[in-house]
């Protein structure tokens, strides 16, 4: 179970409200180690990731994973490239103990008390660590085209501080395959 920031001192995490959540209820968020790589970049860095799902169709599999169903594929805007390299973030190991699975998002777990991490690791070199995972790390002019062909396919997908993105332009749906 982790938490992911750019700050370094952080030495207890207490319940509060996330903007984007889909509670009011004030928590302690986390993640779980298969859905870390979600977080290997600048927090306000924005992203998309996407795989296949067991509603995902063959087609859909060979357009944007190269017929590969266990890939996951993450984009960045390449204004954002170098942002990511020099990056470095700071992943917090937390008591499970203290955490539930959240019910609506998987991969996400959630605390209503006051939570001390158990360990800092600071990480960086975020495009080779990508690279080592085997996640394909795409850079594109601009994110939207690629997300809005993601989101109308059969693939399962995330998006992350889009709001950062640059603004949509009409450049077509040529950006689909990862290579």
């Amino acid at each position: 179970m982790w938490h992911v920031s750019e700050d370094p001192s952080i030495t207890r995490f207490a319940p509060h409200r996330a903007p984007t959540a889909l509670t009011d209820e004030p928590l302690v968020w986390a993640i779980d180690t298969r859905h870390l790589p979600l977080y290997w970049f600048p927090r306000e860095c924005p992203r998309c990731t996407y795989w296949a799902g067991p509603r995902t169709t063959n087609a859909d599999v060979g357009r944007f994973l190269d017929g590969d169903r266990e890939r996951r594929v993450h984009v960045i805007e390449e204004g954002w490239l170098e942002r990511v390299r020099d990056a470095r973030i700071y992943v917090y190991r937390m008591p499970e103990a203290s955490f539930g699975e959240h019910p609506e998002v998987a991969g996400y777990w959630v605390s209503r008390v006051a939570v001390e991490p158990a360990g800092v690791i600071a990480v960086d070199h975020l495009v080779d660590r990508h690279e080592a995972a085997g996640i394909p790390l795409r850079i594109l002019p601009n994110v939207w085209p690629l997300w809005d062909d993601v989101v109308a396919s059969t693939l399962e997908f995330s998006g992350m501080r889009l709001r950062n993105a640059l603004p949509r332009v009409d450049v077509g749906r040529s950006q689909a395959r990862p290579s």
